[in-house]
């Protein structure tokens, strides 16, 4: 990506705040999302490249989130106030990670699935596809936004769903997306979808263990529907 002399040059569909409510989190660089934590760079230096100058200096994420307040300050452009906001963000991930495996949410049925993420889906008025990346325990590792807009084949490659699976060592996964028309009932791109969804898992070793619909106060499994 081309540094701009401030991210208000760039493209709106490339500016990190913009990017992350379009796509969610997971998709942004490291770079992208220390930016949004740093919020401003200096007069001459853009947030996006303060931060490339703080993840260099530093060798990475581990080196950077093993800094002391100190060692931030070194990095021109990075005061007080800007090492303590990134310290803070990376002690919150550190407690997350030290949470013990017990806590995890279990996901075994479509109801629980369907629980977690019907009072926001049921809201959205453009289609969200969702993956519940799920351990052998099918405990919830994380949730995966793939794609938003209207599904269809094309969107949804499994290349994307199952590289996000791979990458956090799932043993399974349950999808999900919502019709904003509020009818949950499976279309045949919803059933093509699925259908490639499953065969891919059956490759690379990744259950596809269902498929929720949620449509309004409705939804739909499409393993309890015999779909998959």
């Amino acid at each position: 990506m081309e540094l701009y002399s401030a991210i208000r040059e760039l493209p709106a569909d490339e500016r990190p705040r913009e990017k992350l409510v379009r796509y969610g989190p997971e998709r942004l660089s490291a770079q992208e999302l220390l930016a949004i934590v740093l919020r401003t760079g200096t007069r001459n230096v853009s947030a996006l490249l303060l931060a490339d100058r703080l993840l260099h200096c530093h060798a990475g994420l581990r080196g950077l989130a093993g800094a002391s307040l100190a060692d931030l300050q070194r990095t021109p452009g990075v005061g007080a106030v800007k090492a303590i906001q990134i310290a803070a963000c990376f002690e919150l991930g550190k407690r997350l990670m030290a949470l013990p495996e017990e806590h995890r949410r279990a996901i075994t049925t479509p109801e629980e699935a369907a629980a977690l993420l019907s009072p926001e889906m049921r809201h959205l008025d453009v289609e969200v596809f969702r993956a519940l990346l799920l351990d052998t325990k099918s405990r919830l590792i994380r949730i995966e936004t793939i794609t938003k807009g209207t599904l269809d084949s094309s969107l949804v490659h499994p290349r994307e769903v199952f590289k996000c699976a791979m990458a956090v060592s799932a043993a399974s996964l349950v999808v999900c997306h919502n019709h904003p028309t509020g009818d949950p009932r499976p279309s045949p791109d919803d059933l093509k979808v699925t259908r490639r969804l499953r065969d891919a898992g059956e490759v690379v070793g990744i259950e596809l263990v269902d498929h929720i619909i949620i449509g309004g106060s409705k939804w739909v499994s499409l393993k309890r529907e015999g779909l998959i």
